[in-house]
């Protein structure tokens, strides 16, 4: 080392100068011992404070690294606290929400009791309000004209085409009944499972309106959706029952409209394959009778 160097030339020069001195002088003397020792000395000062350097670049690094550690937290924490704010002002809701866009409905009601003069039309307005097949099938055979049975022997009787037409209105009026029977039980049960619907649509809209942050939460928000979208497919299925009713209606209308049209035409046919034979006892009656008439005249 370069230190070690000048100790050693500064040795070599000390020890001619203490010989030329000791020569000269006579009483100093040099001391090698000594001299290596203080050698030895600085450099383990030397390496000591090498060290000291390294450890000092080391505690510097250290804390480049606290500090970056420190900026990260620091960014960290305003990124946190801007989300936690974020999401505070997200389930807050406004004050006047509820005012401004809440409206009724119109919900289904009861039907009032009516007169029931002659003990037929409680038994329909009670089918009309609580629904069921029994209360349905009691309120149509009240209130709904019925149909008697045909006689059998003189069913019998009459010929294939009469017994075919009087079948087809059979057909027709038992069609008819069924259907009536079935949408007085529908428009009953729809109307009775109203009041519960009401009471959920209450409570969804109340929460919906509702300011308590509880009520503002990512899950409440999804979980008001979902019931929001239950209650849609519930309203909907009871629309669709309702459209299935008043197609029935319309299928049984149509069926007669057929009935009357089909019933024409096979009118017009029989008439035409028998209009000859017809008419030809026509008009041999008419000729016995005019035969007759003759006959008796001449007498």
């Amino acid at each position: 080392m370069k230190l070690l160097r000048i100790l050693a030339l500064t040795f070599g020069l000390t020890s001619t100068f203490a010989t030329s001195a000791h020569a000269q002088f006579g009483g100093v003397v040099f001391d090698p011992t000594q001299s290596a020792h203080a050698i030895q000395e600085i450099e383990q000062g030397e390496q000591q404070i090498e060290k000291w350097g390294t450890e000092l670049q080391n505690w510097q690094q250290h804390l480049l690294k606290e500090a970056q550690i420190y900026t990260t937290a620091v960014q960290t924490r305003d990124q946190i606290v801007t989300a936690y704010n974020l999401a505070y002002q997200m389930s807050r809701m406004p004050q006047n929400l509820e005012a401004r866009y809440k409206t009724d409905w119109m919900k289904w009601s009861s039907l009032a009791a009516p007169p029931n003069t002659y003990g037929n039309t409680s038994a329909l307005v009670n089918a009309l309000n609580f629904g069921g097949l029994p209360n349905a099938s009691q309120g149509f055979s009240k209130a709904f004209v019925q149909v008697a049975s045909y006689p059998a022997g003189s069913y019998g009787s009459l010929d294939s085409r009469t017994q075919a037409t009087v079948a087809n209105q059979y057909a027709t009026s038992e069609l008819a009944q069924t259907t009536a029977t079935n949408t007085l039980a529908t428009l009953g049960t729809i109307r009775s499972d109203n009041q519960a619907f009401a009471a959920k649509l209450a409570n969804l809209e109340a929460d919906t309106f509702s300011i308590d942050p509880n009520q503002q939460t990512e899950n409440a928000l999804l979980a008001k959706i979902n019931s929001a979208t239950l209650l849609q497919i519930h309203s909907q299925q009871d629309t669709n029952q309702i459209l299935a009713a008043l197609a029935q209606q319309q299928l049984i209308a149509q069926k007669q409209q057929i009935d009357a049209q089909n019933r024409a035409i096979n009118q017009s046919i029989y008439f035409q394959q028998n209009f000859s034979g017809a008419m030809q006892n026509v008009t041999n009656g008419v000729s016995d009778a005019i035969h007759s008439i003759s006959l008796s005249a001449g007498r």
